[in-house]
């Protein structure tokens, strides 16, 4: 049977629609395709059986994208314009885009936990409070040798100690470590003299192996010796002894200054004798003190022996440094000595950017600047940088350093390596979009026919998505979506892919229908009519499944997410828009027969489309065809048992205008529709199936060719499904184990530049130390006074977390509480000493009583109360600490006293109490009692050492382990959280695997939903979300075989493969639908319709993702473009081979079905088929309704024949082309 109608308009319709357009054999093979319109109608008339429901939604889309392209055709340059014009000017919202590289704000779960918990810190500490550090690692250069030597530590010295002198210039104001660091507070004194020569005195805080020796007096200074009244020179921790500096003060001057309370301050603190009992490491330096421990022997000392145990600073009683700290890689004998040790480790503490503002504001050092914490951090980072950069020069340009690897380390150049990690490098971006450009160029082009060639089609296609990715980038910046490291990576070639694959369909449908018996004014529409829908539904489940992914409550993968679903709605928009515009320009240059690209240059010959109508307008009515004439005749017997005879018109040895030439295959052949129906004239595609022979022009090899050659032939057999089901299943078990191999984590080695600075250093911390700091914080709404013995319980509680540093006793440092009861202790230990000495009673003490009884006085007679602040009838029965327990009346009057008067236990307790405590220092002369309460504390924390954190799998069961801990705790009344650097960065992988499962399930119920609804098959839903799911299993196995670690980036990778297999699946999927025949047939003609766009657009995609393994970043290579070619490869796969197996063995039922031909002899039936072209309104022709008929098409089924139990009818069809069908229908005994 063959149609040659109006579609089934009535004549009525006809006068208020445009006339719909005649359609060829392409629409027998392919109904619901081409117009569903028209299909429901057969099957309301009982020719066909199918889903109503489905083709009633798809006809419904199909006459809005019809009437739509329609319109861009008519207003092609209008719509163009205006389309780039409004792309052009979103793309000024680039300059709005935020990049965001802090941790904090990329993958910490939005309205959770630990966010409410950091927003806590920030409010009580402020932004940017805290501290920073500077770490320095030595390592030895040769493989095998312990820096268990003298000439180690000495290097170790050079190169800290050379570093430690940096200094910069900002604003013509010189900033060294000095100004930067973190010393230990000392109390204020009333003589100025005494306030100088600390200030002066006092270090900065290191934290080094150095300290277990002399040598490391040297990096405490001052660089400057600070001058003292009646000595001679000066003093240098490498020459003081404070015990003996003391008493000569103190003998010298007398009672007129409080070296006695200082001497007794400095004695409570460990400082006592410094440096100068300590042995030397080259006790041939003449600096070395006699006093030294090896002074008088002059052998080296025993290194490993020093070191066991840990080092002490200046401060000895609160400056204890463990040997997890500060030695690496240790091995020890059975006896706990260290004998080897592999790297040594320096820490230099830093003031952070608010405390640095808070030291320097309204001081006259920055008077002339303008002051913030802006400023603030910038002056950090130029230090830190110069530091790094000073370590670097004194290891190449000193020989003793030569032989190590001295390494330095700061949060300063981590950030620096994060942002350039983060950045979008334009240049490859540009080059991997070039490459899209030249690809979409030569697979579209067609040198043997530059007229029909559509190279210059397929480049403007690259750069209008191109320009809808910019603006799509342009509006997330308006709308304040920020950039990630990962978005950078991935959104650029994610965009571009997936609109590249949607401009191939496009371009290939135009390519490829046949549009012979279309009206000019309507050929765009047709072609959105059919190629629209499949662009659609694909977008439409990219954009759901994207777009349920951002209820996620990750910041970076929202931000990933909504980004892609605003660059999909772009991409969708142009493509359905702008992209039709430019192929009506295209239309007008193939019918002025102009060559692509070069326009200027055109073939001889007639124009294109129907004979006699204008170049300069669409809608002109065309001239009336010629009338029908006998020319040939020929009659085969098809598949089905018909029997179909060509006739075609036109004069003998004429070739009709815009005839039809008939090829003999049957309507049910493997080929398309293209070999089937072909206008006379018309070259066939490049690489096409049907060839005539003595065609020079055909060109036979090409993608297209190999496809309908050999692979739809070999994709029905029995073997080659086997092998492709076997393998598959191969390949998921496969996924499987190395699914199950994938472990949690991100180094960050995986993110800065093999063979930097930076690398080298993270490796070998990583490898030997894996230390990182943590502060267990108590909160606010609790009575601390009332509640002490529960904070000592918790802080002993962290004893049973095995990765906590401990004392070389076994136990924990002390915290804030312990120093303050024991500081009380010693106090009340004072008093009653005087006490029982009679030098204090109720009412006064004596001149000769001590500095400490007096102020344990003055604080017993505390009530707490406002309205009564003193009492001093508690004399001497009131205790200040009475079995452990502060006394809880006056707890917050104790906390000023302590705070001021025990300045360096204060600051070395890092407690960083809230409300900061008042203020007051005791002077023993004062006869004030009243000391002022601070206010109840809303913020504390405990520190502590963590070691051995090296994998992420060891980090994460320390945070578990703390967090039950904080728990526990919780339930008790004490409100409690953990901060620091691996819960900020690492508790992420506690729940990445279940927001990830959690995305992953939004993903595929999303892409369910929109195509049951869409396509109205459950069925088709669930072969296609199989196929997904498979494919993001296998990736995730990938991931396993190249030892790929699970981290936020990956896991956004993950989400965006279902967004990628949708458009390897689902249009194969709706080229099945659509197509008439047995499952195989319908398989063989999905292939033959959309092999070559899907394989364009993956191809396309690939080469966007190839400028990627050329990045310095070996993360970016192996996490990104190893991951990113993995997936179009797997997706290519699994969408082009493993789909249309498994459609094969259970693919759904296709929409349309032709009803079987009835049993019974039919008479002839003659139709007058409607003109291929509208003649003018004065030839008065009369248009016969079509009497499109599905029922001659059989599927090719034998088991359907042999079910049937009778012999079917045989069909003659008789065809006259364009005009006269005879059909002619007769039993089986009397065929001819």
């Amino acid at each position: 049977m063959v149609v040659r109608g109006g579609g089934g308009a009535a004549p009525a319709d006809a006068e208020k629609q445009p006339e719909r357009p005649a359609y060829n054999r392409e629409f027998l093979l392919r109904p619901s395709w081409i117009d569903a319109r028209v299909a429901l109608q057969q099957i309301g008339k009982g020719k066909a059986s199918g889903s109503r429901a489905a083709l009633w939604l798809r006809s419904r889309t199909q006459f809005y994208l019809f009437h739509t392209g329609r319109l861009v055709q008519s207003h092609a340059g209008k719509i163009l314009f205006a389309g780039i014009l409004l792309l052009a000017t979103l793309c000024i919202g680039l300059k709005n885009i935020q990049l965001r590289t802090d941790m904090e704000d990329l993958w910490v779960e939005e309205g959770g936990r630990l966010e409410r918990e950091l927003e806590y810190v920030k409010s009580s500490l402020g932004e940017g409070a805290g501290s920073l550090y500077q770490i320095v690692v030595q390592t030895p250069r040769e493989g095998d040798t312990s820096v268990l030597r003298a000439e180690a530590l000495l290097a170790h010295l050079e190169a800290v100690k050379a570093a430690s002198r940096t200094s910069v210039e900002v604003l013509d104001i010189t900033w060294s470590l000095k100004d930067l660091c973190v010393p230990p507070e000392f109390p204020v004194y009333e003589q100025q003299l005494i306030d100088q020569i600390m200030e002066k005195l006092i270090p900065c805080s290191f934290v080094t192996p150095l300290d277990c020796f002399w040598e490391g007096s040297k990096l405490l200074g001052p660089d400057t010796p600070v001058p003292l009244p009646t000595m001679s020179g000066g003093i240098q921790w490498t020459s003081l002894d404070p015990e003996k500096l003391l008493s000569y003060m103190n003998n010298t001057f007398g009672s007129d200054f409080q070296f006695d309370a200082l001497q007794k301050y400095m004695k409570r603190a460990g400082i006592t004798s410094g440096y100068q009992r300590r042995p030397c490491l080259d006790p041939a330096d003449p600096a070395c003190p006699v006093t030294a421990a090896n002074s008088g022997s002059g052998r080296p000392p025993d290194v490993g022996a020093e070191l066991t145990g840990g080092c002490y600073g200046f401060a000895t009683k609160h400056m204890h440094w463990p040997e997890e700290l500060i030695v690496g890689g240790v091995e020890k004998n059975r006896s706990g000595h260290i004998v080897r040790a592999r790297a040594l480790q320096t820490f230099i503490y830093l003031m952070g950017e608010r405390n640095l503002f808070e030291y320097w504001d309204r001081h006259w050092k920055t008077h002339s600047m303008e002051w913030n914490m802006t400023m603030a951090k910038a002056i950090l980072d130029k230090w830190q940088l110069a530091f790094t950069q000073k370590i670097k020069e004194h290891t190449e340009q000193h020989n003793r350093t030569r032989a190590f690897s001295i390494h330095s380390f700061s949060m300063a150049s981590l950030n620096r390596v994060l942002r350039r990690f983060a950045d979008l490098d334009l240049t490859r971006v540009g080059v991997g979009y070039g490459l899209m450009l030249v690809y979409g160029f030569f697979s579209l082009v067609r040198w043997s026919d530059p007229v029909r060639s559509q190279g210059g089609l397929g480049a403007a296609g690259v750069l209008l998505v191109t320009l809808s990715v910019t603006a799509g980038l342009g509006l997330c910046g308006l709308a304040g979506i920020p950039l990630n490291a990962s978005t950078t990576q991935i959104i650029p070639f994610l965009a571009l892919g997936l609109g590249v694959d949607d401009m191939f369909l496009m371009a290939h449908t135009y390519a490829e229908s046949d549009f012979s018996c279309t009206p000019v004014q309507d050929r765009v529409g047709e072609l959105m009519r059919r190629a629209g829908v499949s662009v659609l539904l694909t977008s439409l489940c990219n954009v759901m499944a994207f777009l349920s992914a951002a209820i996620l409550p990750i910041p970076a993968l929202r931000s990933f997410s909504l980004q892609a679903c605003i660059l999909m709605v772009f991409n969708v928009l142009s493509i359905l828009v702008i992209f039709p515009a430019m192929m009506s320009v295209d239309l007008r240059r193939r019918r002025a027969r102009m060559f692509d690209i070069v326009c200027c240059w055109s073939e001889p010959g007639p124009e294109e489309g129907p004979p006699g109508e204008p170049l300069d307008t669409f809608s002109a009515p065309p001239s009336p065809p010629p009338p029908p004439t006998k020319r040939d005749i020929v009659t085969k017997t098809s598949r089905s048992g018909g029997v179909v005879t060509l006739v075609s018109a036109g004069a003998a040895g004429e070739q009709p205008a815009a005839g039809l030439t008939r090829s003999a295959e049957s309507l049910n052949s493997v080929a398309s529709t293209r070999t089937l129906v072909r206008p006379a004239g018309r070259r066939p595609a490049t690489g096409a199936v049907f060839c005539p022979e003595r065609r020079r022009h055909c060109r036979r090899l090409g993608l297209q060719w190999l496809v309908e050659r050999y692979y739809l032939g070999w994709v029905v057999r029995r073997p080659f499904k086997l092998a492709v089901l076997l393998t598959s299943l191969a390949v998921a078990a496969a996924g499987v184990w190395g699914a199950c191999e994938v472990r949690d984590g991100l180094d960050l080695t995986d993110v800065v530049p093999r063979g930097s600075d930076e690398y080298a250093f993270l490796d070998v911390q990583r490898q030997y130390f894996g230390v990182f700091h943590m502060y267990a914080v108590t909160q606010g709404n609790f009575e601390y006074p009332t509640n002490q013995r529960l904070l000592h319980e918790y802080h002993q509680a962290f004893t049973r977390v095995p990765r906590v540093i401990k004392n070389d006793d076994g136990g924990l440092p002390d915290f804030w509480l312990g120093m303050f009861r024991d500081w009380l202790i010693d106090l009340q230990r004072a008093f009653d000493r005087d006490w029982a000495l009679g030098l204090i009673d109720r009412e006064r003490w004596s001149r000769n009583a001590s500095d400490e009884a007096v102020l344990a006085f003055k604080l017993l007679v505390q009530t707490g109360r406002v309205d009564y602040p003193i009492d001093k009838s508690l004399l001497p029965h009131v205790r200040l600490v009475k079995d452990g327990i502060i006394n809880p009346k006056a707890f917050y009057n104790y906390l000023t006293a302590w705070t001021t008067n025990d300045a360096m236990a204060y600051s070395l307790a890092q407690a960083q109490l809230r409300p900061k405590p008042k203020r007051w220092l005791h002077v023993a002369g004062d006869v004030e009692l009243k000391i002022p309460k601070s206010q109840p504390l809303v913020y504390a924390q405990m520190p502590f050492f963590l070691n051995g954190m090296a994998t992420t799998d060891n980090i994460v069961e320390t945070i578990e382990q703390v967090r039950r801990i904080c728990r526990r705790f919780e339930e008790r009344g004490l409100p409690n959280f953990p901060s620091g650097d691996p819960f900020t960065y690492w508790e992420q992988y506690v729940s990445l695997r279940f927001f990830l499962a959690l995305a992953l399930l939004c993903v595929f119920v999303a892409i369910f939903l929109v195509i049951s609804v869409v396509l109205m098959n459950v069925w088709a839903a669930g072969v296609v979300v199989f196929v997904i799911g498979l494919t993001v299993l296998q990736l995730l196995g990938v991931m396993g075989f190249l030892g790929l670690r699970l981290s936020a980036v990956p896991a956004v990778i993950l989400i965006m493969s279902a967004g990628l297999g949708v458009q390897f699946t689902v249009h194969v999927l709706l080229g099945y639908l659509t197509s008439l025949g047995s499952r195989a047939l319908r398989v063989q003609r999905g292939l033959e319709q959309m092999f070559r766009p899907v394989f364009h657009g993956a191809f396309s995609t690939f080469l966007g993702v190839l400028m990627l393994a050329f990045s310095e970043f070996d993360f970016i290579i192996r996490y990104f473009f190893c991951v990113l070619a993995s997936l179009v490869l797997l997706g290519l796969v699994n969408g082009l081979v493993l789909l249309p197996v498994l459609l094969c063995w259970l693919g759904p039922p296709a929409e349309v079905r032709p009803a079987p031909s009835p049993p019974r002899v039919r008479g002839p039936r003659v139709y007058r088929s409607s003109s291929l072209t509208r003649p003018p309104a004065a030839s008065k022709l009369k248009h016969a309704p079509s009497q499109l008929s599905l029922s001659t098409i059989t599927e090719e089924s034998s088991g359907s024949q042999a079910s049937s139990g009778r012999t079917e009818a045989r069909t003659h069809d008789i065809v006259v082309e364009p005009q006269v069908v005879v059909e002619t229908t007769y039993p089986p005994e009397v065929a001819p």
